[in-house]
């Protein structure tokens, strides 16, 4: 198929505004804008300025209108607890419009903050779409995050009412999630009027009497009495949520995200960028908590009409590196979203694809990756073995979609690896200098945007103008910086090759840790791999790679670090000053496959370190310093966080 994307990309660069004036015709408004794009609102202007709308109507209510209403909306297959459930959009919309009945029994208000703090099941979603069907702005915050970092967000959202679960499920373990919520609240100087609680078979808890709120029961209730809650119309410039990303103070960003802008720009890219028709089966498998669950689990597919998952399970062990093969066969999956980090645990359990070769995977026409860099080798494992199109592509918690995507139905660009492709509609990418001069074709810098933002993107930070303009806007005027570093080449294909903070300086020579990763990665033996820089008295930095190496491996340990050794200095040379690889069990990640690459950093120059906040499995860390030490390296001292002030 040809592709259209040179003409597409153009006819947006000729005129924004048409542009976004003609996608957004894909949404059903209450009232039109005054301005498609009005640049002396906000930070850096706003979308859609004078319109109305509504995110719940436009994923749920018009597809029960138009004919969608017996077609599958959602499914939680959750290999976990062993159970699924399935809900067409009519019944889908009676979920959300009863809870929705008792958000507002219970108080919430248009405007109003409704935290979220729940595992990977579908009252999740219900409860998603509650607060935008009445206009209350939700922020979910992930299930099981500790009480500490629980109550900075509660602080900062000030929430009239939580919306949690009695525990969520790991495997092999039961979180128990009210005591977390209960000492979070403890904790916090703002206190919600309301807590409503889903009760999970595994593990009950125990309701605050005058506070605590039963779900199924309140719920039903609400159900039986027949409620109606019509959508609250507001304006495409309110927020629809607040996410909370990581900040380098200590305290979370909160990443707001309206409503007019954000529909439009995730309607457009079903189609457009991944390829999915209306009535097609869509998965993200990721975690409401993220950003990718906000826009590809629960808003785009919805939205676009399809049928979408939530999957409560791991690529490896629920119960098998066969799990995710076995939801695309059973489910009709025609295209997969996940964090290349899946697939290299799958791989690495896996390594010829044995588990593949088990499933009729007939529907399944595309693989998408994001989150992290996404290896060559691991996109060429996944070519290999799916005979689909693995399409790497790039884009952040701050835009809510791809800046940087093969769009397939566009018709597909030539594969590059190691590229996440080219510019989406609406994101003119340019790489400056750390002086914000524009950088030779293929030379490494800092990846930026050129102001205004399209449509979805954050207009601002939560109660912190001034602080989104420090953190996004002050250090390259005119721009946003991405804070990665990468290179465009001759074809205008982007090469994202870190985050600017892991970019080492080696005797004054800038190296991009994504390089070396990316040869460590060829290794036959390597399973997946992180390089971090560490303090060097001559050089300043020099790097140093932590491998995990494939199931079934059995060679000396040694050995494999030697080659690994060679082969990076054989392919980046000796400017590299490589010369320590370390095997170790797994690395260190977040719960979204983030490495956590800064506390290894810390851990391997012996400065004192915090537990991060959203780390998978505390015990790595462990592991880590303990091979480190046995390389004669780090002697660093963990330090716990302060408590929230009162």
């Amino acid at each position: 198929m040809p592709t259209r994307y040179s003409q597409v990309y153009a006819a947006w660069k000729a005129d924004p505004e048409a542009f976004w004036a003609e996608a957004a015709k894909e949404i059903d408004w209450s009232k039109p804008w005054d301005k498609v794009f009005d640049p002396d609102q906000g930070v850096y202007g706003r979308w859609f300025a004078g319109a109305e709308c509504n995110t719940c109507y436009n994923a749920v209510d018009r597809h029960v209108e138009g004919g969608r209403a017996g077609q599958l909306a959602l499914i939680h297959d959750s290999p976990i607890t062993g159970t699924q459930r399935k809900f067409t959009y009519a019944e889908l919309k009676r979920e959300v419009e009863a809870l929705a009945a008792v958000l507002q029994d219970n108080g919430v208000q248009k405007g109003d903050r409704v935290l979220i703090y729940m595992p990977m099941v579908a009252e999740a979603a219900f409860a998603m779409l509650a607060c935008a069907r009445i206009g209350a702005i939700h922020s979910v915050v992930f299930g099981g995050f500790a009480a500490r970092e629980l109550a900075t967000r509660i602080d900062d959202a000030k929430p009239k009412l939580i919306i949690s679960a009695s525990c969520g499920i790991e495997p092999g373990r039961v979180v128990a999630y009210k005591p977390l919520l209960d000492g979070a609240i403890d904790l916090a100087k703002t206190k919600p009027a309301k807590c409503v609680i889903l009760q999970r078979p595994e593990l009950e808890c125990e309701l605050t009497p005058g506070r605590d709120v039963d779900y199924a029961e309140s719920v039903s209730a609400a159900k039986a009495a027949g409620t109606e809650v019509p959508c609250v119309p507001v304006a495409a410039t309110d927020p629809l949520y607040v996410l909370y990303t990581s900040g380098t103070t200590g305290q979370p960003k909160g990443v707001v995200r309206d409503n007019g802008g954000h529909m439009v720009a995730l309607k457009w890219s079903m189609k457009n960028q991944y390829g999915v028709d209306p009535g097609e089966v869509f998965w993200a498998a990721s975690d409401v908590g993220w950003v990718v669950g906000h826009s590809y689990i629960v808003y785009a597919p919805l939205l676009h009409g399809c049928t979408t998952i939530l999957f409560e399970g791991k690529p490896v062990g629920t119960p098998d590196a066969g799990t995710f093969w076995r939801v695309i066969e059973e489910h009709k999956v025609a295209a997969l979203f996940t964090a290349p980090t899946a697939f290299r645990a799958i791989k690495g359990q896996d390594p010829k694809g044995e588990f593949v070769r088990k499933y009729d995977l007939s529907n399944f026409r595309t693989l998408f990756l994001a989150g992290e860099r996404a290896d060559p080798e691991t996109i060429k494992w996944a070519e290999n073995q799916l005979k689909v199109p693995v399409i790497d592509h790039w884009w952040q918690t701050e835009t809510g979609s791809p800046i940087s995507n093969n769009p397939i139905g566009l018709g597909i660009l030539p594969v590059k690896y190691g590229s996440p492709a080219v510019s989406m509609p609406g994101y003119d990418v340019q790489v400056v200098s750390d002086e914000g001069h524009p950088v030779d074709t293929g030379t490494l810098g800092n990846v930026v945007v050129k102001l205004p933002l399209p449509p979805g993107c954050l207009p601002t930070l939560w109660n912190a103008d001034q602080r989104f303009r420090d953190a996004y806007l002050a250090e390259f005027p005119g721009y946003y910086k991405t804070a990665d570093a990468g290179y465009i080449d001759e074809d205008g294909y982007l090469f994202i090759m870190a985050r600017t903070d892991d970019i080492i300086n080696v005797a004054g020579h800038r190296l991009s840790t994504g390089g070396m990763e990316e040869v460590i990665a060829e290794h036959p033996d390597v399973a997946e791999c992180a390089v971090i820089g560490t303090a060097d008295a001559l050089k300043g930095q020099v790097p140093c790679g932590f491998v995990v190496l494939n199931a079934g491996v059995d060679r000396d340990t040694a050995e494999i670090e030697k080659e690994v050794v060679a082969l990076v200095r054989e392919r980046i040379g000796p400017v590299a000053a490589y010369k320590l690889t370390v095997a170790v069990k797994r690395l260190p990640k977040t719960r979204s496959g983030k490495i956590l690459r800064g506390t290894m950093q810390k851990i391997a120059d012996g400065e004192e370190w915090s537990m991060p906040a959203t780390i998978d499995d505390p015990a790595i860390l462990d592991e880590i310093g303990a091979a480190l030490r046995e390389k004669g390296i780090g002697t660093s001292q963990r330090i716990e966080p302060t408590a929230p002030a009162h």
